[in-house]
């Protein structure tokens, strides 16, 4: 994964938990950079041992960290000069979920090593969405519930989601299902 997801752990542990907490974070997960470089790519094992060890050193499980991080993910690039690209995903949360494999087409222009994940939205009425989440690496379907959560609050939009099938019980994606209703 890109230094800019690594940046961005870096930044949300500061920011809720303190700078000391990051430098135990970063301790027991053996990273030894001081600042990730945003275009350089990293091993994937990075991203994940830091998860690992914030979840350790915060006592709350993965699934919470990986959560939490996408929450603050949605803000983090709406702030950290990507507020352009994050403005052509759309107007409203439906639209921007339906976006989101043409966002990651126009970020791997500036990212060119990105394995992206796919994202496919069914509208299966008025205020539902089913969406099919399909990515070459496992394990972070945490991360796209509080990606869809980041986005409920970016937009106003009361979001309820429920993981329909997973890719770690045998499923070949995971799906979701998402109720929403804009405030």
């Amino acid at each position: 994964m890109y230094g800019l997801i690594n940046r961005a752990i870096q930044e949300m542990v500061c920011q809720r938990f303190g700078e000391e907490t990051w430098s135990e974070i970063r301790e027991q997960a053996g990273i030894k950079e001081r600042i990730f470089l945003v275009l350089e790519p990293y091993p994937d094992e990075v991203t994940h041992r830091l998860f690992a060890a914030a979840s350790q050193v915060l006592r709350l499980s993965t699934w919470e960290i990986m959560q939490i991080f996408d929450q603050h993910w949605i803000k983090y690039t709406g702030t950290a000069g990507y507020q352009e690209i994050m403005a052509m995903g759309g107007d409203s949360f439906k639209e921007f979920l339906e976006n989101l494999d043409d966002l990651h087409s126009r970020v791997g222009i500036q990212f060119p090593a990105l394995s992206p994940p796919s994202f496919e939205c069914d509208e299966i009425d008025q205020g539902t969405l089913e969406v099919h989440y399909s990515s070459t690496r496992r394990g972070l379907a945490p991360m796209v519930v509080g990606l869809i959560e980041g986005l409920g609050e970016k937009f106003s939009t009361d979001v309820e989601i429920t993981q329909l099938s997973s890719i770690d019980h045998g499923a070949d994606q995971d799906t979701f299902q998402i109720k929403y209703k804009a405030n």
